[in-house]
């Protein structure tokens, strides 16, 4: 195959979620949205998920397959049948459907509990995903997979299917959408995902006397990426969860790809959710839409209060302690704070109590909801995102895209899509703190809360949030140079 840029590849997309089927985070978008900029190119790109209960046939009518299929988890055997949907975009959408282990409300648990049989899971998955391709035909130049779930693929092609011809042209990728959620598992891990006494090694699948999907995949896959360029750096000098030795030892074979978002869904002036559309050349809307948001939040209904806004998992990595201590510190000032999130219960506690005692300050809203997702984007000021760690993020760069100004920590893709404003010279689309060296969330607030009050300052920063541009076309390019620098090596 020939390494130019017209080259046409075949790209099967292996994850657990992918919008608009089902979404649980960041990496359903990615899933969701970067094939859409691998076809415009001119490749053949399909995907493949777990057909979850939750996903609703009636808004999407899948279609039967005529295939029985098989395969083996431990000593059992498990049968399954696929079905398929083609997107709006055109974009072959594969669905797994096996009664056992996807026939259930959550995804990976209930009620903030992972489901106990997780691992048998995916390892079905894992598996179906490989013979469902020879099933239908489809042989992967690339298989591009995606986080723990579908991290055994690259150490299948490696190991299980090494002297299968029907992949013995195919490449893997894998991506780390977040290195805290791994997949580690204990030693009898070898039987039941179906491999070999001789591949329990740390070259390959071993990980400390048991086996960990993703690090059997940094060893094995082709290619490894992450999700920001200053990611894919800390990961591997200090913020690695385990995986720096495994990582480094991958030298320059890891990529860090920046994610990009799709600014036809993300888009003020179009919006159907919101009060209001506006744009970077008409902002009248967006004071509607700051309304809007008070009104249903049950604050005063006041432009001059400073509206801060966060749409995020409940977790101890998002930094919602942060903002919950600093909410305390500023309930006397002229601002207001909406969060919708969920996740954990003691987190999700705190938020209640906090907008109990506080009501005309704070709001908290836990049943994820979309259209009011739209509208904190639209209605705030200015959008919180102290995480203590962040591989990528895409709240940022959303709310950038609506004219709402990000305060940050500094770490992973925030540093690499957030610049401290300085309003000597206009430059800069936010506000940036660094938590690791101590600087306060509290004082940059009221750093930002001075330019807020200087209208004229804070329109220039609103116009280059606006201005800044995180689409998937250059992140889409990147991702095929790669492919194509892979597939002219093999």
């Amino acid at each position: 195959m020939s390494n130019n840029k017209n080259t046409k590849l075949n790209i099967l997309m292996a994850a657990s979620e992918c919008i608009p089927f089902v979404k649980t985070g960041g990496l359903a978008d990615v899933v969701g949205t970067l094939p859409k900029e691998l076809k415009s190119i001119g490749n053949d790109v399909r995907i493949i998920l777990p057909k979850y209960a939750s996903i609703d046939e009636k808004k999407f009518p899948l279609k039967d397959l005529p295939y029985k299929l098989r395969v083996n988890v431990g000593y059992e055997t498990h049968f399954f049948s696929l079905k398929y949907y083609i997107t709006d975009d055109g974009i072959t959408t594969y669905f797994i459907e096996n009664n056992r282990y996807f026939n259930r409300a959550g995804i990976y648990g209930d009620f903030g509990i992972d489901y106990p049989d997780n691992r048998d899971r995916y390892i079905f998955f894992n598996r179906a995903v490989l013979e469902s391709m020879k099933a239908l035909g489809f042989r992967p130049d690339i298989i591009h997979c995606h986080d723990w779930q579908t991290a055994l693929l690259p150490a299948y092609l490696k190991t299980t299917h090494r002297n299968d011809g029907f992949y013995w042209n195919t490449a893997c990728v894998y991506t780390i959408h977040n290195i805290a959620y791994q997949g580690s598992f204990g030693a009898d891990t070898v039987e039941a995902a179906g491999f070999a006494r001789m591949d329990f090694t740390p070259e390959k699948i071993e990980y400390y006397g048991g086996v960990n999907f993703m690090k059997s995949a940094i060893t094995l896959a082709d290619r490894v990426s992450t999700v920001s360029p200053s990611y894919a750096l800390e990961i591997k000098d200090f913020n690695g969860r385990g995986m720096e030795w495994s990582l480094t030892r991958r030298g320059d074979k890891i990529y860090g790809i920046l994610n990009g978002i799709d600014y036809n869904y993300w888009n003020p002036k179009t919006d159907k959710n919101i009060a209001a559309n506006y744009s970077i050349k008409n902002m009248k809307g967006k004071s509607i839409c700051k309304k809007d948001l008070q009104n249903l939040c049950g604050f005063d209904i006041d432009d001059s209060v400073y509206l801060f806004g966060c749409v995020t998992r409940l977790d101890w990595q998002k930094g919602v302690d942060v903002i919950i201590d600093a909410i305390n510190q500023l309930k006397d000032e002229s601002m207001q704070f909406v969060i919708l999130g969920s996740g954990d219960m003691n987190i999700k506690r705190d938020l209640q109590n906090l907008a109990s005692k506080y009501p005309k300050l704070a709001a908290a809203f836990f049943d994820y909801n979309e259209p009011l997702a739209h509208k904190i984007y639209a209605g705030c000021d200015a959008y919180m995102m102290p995480s203590r760690f962040e591989p990528c993020g895409l709240s940022q760069i959303i709310a950038l895209a609506y004219g709402t100004i990000p305060i940050v920590n500094r770490v992973g893709g925030l540093s690499d899509t957030i610049e401290y404003y300085n309003h000597n010279n206009g430059q800069g689309n936010g506000f940036v703190f660094n938590l690791t060296y101590g600087e306060n969330f509290v004082e940059t607030i009221y750093k930002s809360e001075k330019i807020f009050k200087d209208k004229k300052l804070w329109g220039i920063l609103m116009q280059n949030a606006f201005n800044c541009n995180f689409s998937w076309d250059k992140s889409g390019r990147e991702y095929q140079n790669m492919y194509l620098d892979l597939i002219g090596k093999l």
